[in-house]
C-alpha cells in the first residue's frame, strides 16, 4: 500500500496548486479536492491530510468556499475539526459550545440563548485566517456522483493505510479531540481503512487525472 500511497501522492503533488484566494473559474464544476498543509510531507513531497467532495451537482466550487472562506463550521465539518483542535490544544471551555450544532430550527432556539456569540465569531475567524495561510489543493475533474465517492473512498483509505504518511510532532490535528484525526494524521473521521486502491486503479486513475490536469 505505501508504494501506491507513494505515486499516489506523487500523482497529485505534480498538479496545479491552488491556493486562497483562488480562481473558481480554474476549479471544475465537479470533481475531487485533495488538500495539503505546511509543515506536513511524506514520501519526499508535501503530504496528503484531506480528501474531499461533495454530493450536489456542480457544488464542489461552492464546497470549497464553505472551507476557505464562509465562517460557518456547522456547513464544513472540516472547519469544525480544525477550531475543535485549536481549543483543545488551548484547554479553552468554549470547545462545548463549538461542539453545538446551530444548523436546525430546534437547535438554535435550545442553544443560541446560551452561546457565547463574539466567542464563536473569534473562533470562526482563527479558524479562516488557519485555513486560508496553511492550506493549498489540487483539483481533478469527477462528473458522475458514483465516481466521486468511490474514488474519494478509495483514495482515503489508501493513504490512511500507509504507514510512511505520518504526521509531523507540530500537527495541530495531534490536538483534535477525534481519535481517528489524531492516529490517521487526516482531517477525516469517514471513509478510514477500508480498500485502497490496486495497481490497475492507480492507473486508472492516473489517465483520467492526466486528461483533465487542473
Amino acid at each position: 500500500m505505501s508504494e501506491i500511497c507513494q505515486q499516489l501522492h506523487g500523482l497529485f503533488n505534480s498538479l496545479l496548486r491552488h491556493r486562497f484566494p483562488f480562481d473558481e473559474v480554474a476549479i471544475p464544476r465537479n470533481g475531487i479536492y485533495i488538500l495539503f498543509e505546511k509543515g506536513e510531507h511524506a514520501h519526499g513531497v508535501d503530504r496528503i491530510v484531506r480528501v474531499g467532495t461533495h454530493t450536489g451537482e456542480n457544488q464542489l466550487r461552492s464546497r470549497l468556499k464553505q472551507h476557505f472562506v464562509n465562517k460557518n463550521k456547522d456547513r464544513s465539518i472540516f472547519r469544525k475539526n480544525i477550531g475543535r483542535a485549536m481549543l483543545q490544544r488551548a484547554e479553552d471551555p468554549f470547545l462545548e459550545q463549538w461542539n453545538w450544532d446551530l444548523t436546525t430550527r430546534k437547535a438554535r432556539e435550545r442553544y443560541l440563548p446560551l452561546l457565547d456569540e463574539e466567542k464563536q465569531r473569534q473562533i470562526e475567524k482563527a479558524v479562516t485566517e488557519y485555513i486560508q495561510q496553511s492550506f493549498s489543493f489540487v483539483v481533478f475533474d469527477v462528473d458522475n456522483k458514483e465516481e466521486r465517492l468511490e474514488w474519494e473512498r478509495k483514495i482515503i483509505s489508501t493513504v490512511s493505510w500507509c504507514e510512511e504518511c505520518r504526521p509531523s510532532p507540530n500537527w495541530l490535528g495531534r490536538y483534535s479531540p477525534k481519535q481517528k484525526i489524531r492516529e490517521s494524521g487526516l482531517w477525516l473521521v469517514n471513509g478510514l481503512y477500508k480498500d485502497g486502491l490496486s495497481w490497475d486503479e492507480l492507473e486508472e486513475l492516473e489517465r483520467m487525472v492526466q486528461a483533465n490536469p487542473r
